[in-house]
């Protein structure tokens, strides 16, 4: 027979165990939990292999064709390719996604990845506009950019540029429109509108 303080200790244990699952199940807002377990504990971060590639992928193709440069809570790197095809959807397709060359006039595919600064962790759901100015600050061409599946996820759009020379790109990143954890009190992380501008990048025909 059980006595009343073990079915008192058992009943605890039971609700106590749901809310160890619930409060471990979300990360909550604090990117440094790390920084704050003891010392002694041994935690061993793995990752798997598609998420690795997909980072030394991105920072090889970051250092062969573009920059990166530090605003607000990102970490936002930049890549120029020749103009590329993509799938999308297309009215009367029926939710098929068919393949979209690039047009006749289009010379460039720029890439913008925003990334938590903290963290290292491409940033989804984020609204960027892309400028690309020349040598007097006039604005060349000006698109939003789409999120792409691709060897990493980056956010990018074709663009016809005109001429060779040295333009100017400027993104703006607006907040991300997911959902976020947090204490009330606290401020949002990647809450604020941040921009991002690299200088002196070369353009060139490559398509």
């Amino acid at each position: 027979m059980i006595s009343a303080m073990t079915k008192s200790s058992l009943s605890s244990l039971f609700l106590a165990a749901p809310l160890a699952l619930a409060l471990t199940a979300c990360g909550g807002t604090d990117a440094d939990k790390a920084d704050t377990a003891p010392a002694n504990a041994q935690v061993k971060e793995t990752a798997p292999a598609g998420v690795a590639h997909q980072h030394t992928v991105l920072e090889a193709e970051i250092a062969a064709r573009g920059g990166q440069t530090k605003a607000g809570e990102y970490r936002i790197g930049y890549i120029v390719e020749a103009a590329e095809p993509w799938f999308q959807a297309e009215p009367g397709a029926h939710g098929k996604l068919v393949n979209r060359e690039p047009a006749k006039n289009e010379t460039h595919h720029i890439e913008i990845i925003p990334m938590e600064a903290k963290t290292g962790r491409i940033v989804p759901n984020v609204p960027i506009k892309l400028e690309v100015l020349d040598v007097t600050g006039k604005v060349v061409q000006a698109q939003n950019l789409n999120f792409y599946h691709a060897g990493f996820f980056h956010y990018a759009n074709n663009f016809s540029i005109p001429r060779t020379g040295k333009y100017t790109l400027r993104a703006t990143l607006q907040p991300p429109t997911f959902l976020r954890h947090g204490a009330s009190g606290a401020k949002p992380a990647l809450s604020e509108t941040v921009t991002a501008t690299f200088a002196n990048v070369e353009l060139k025909p490559e398509s």
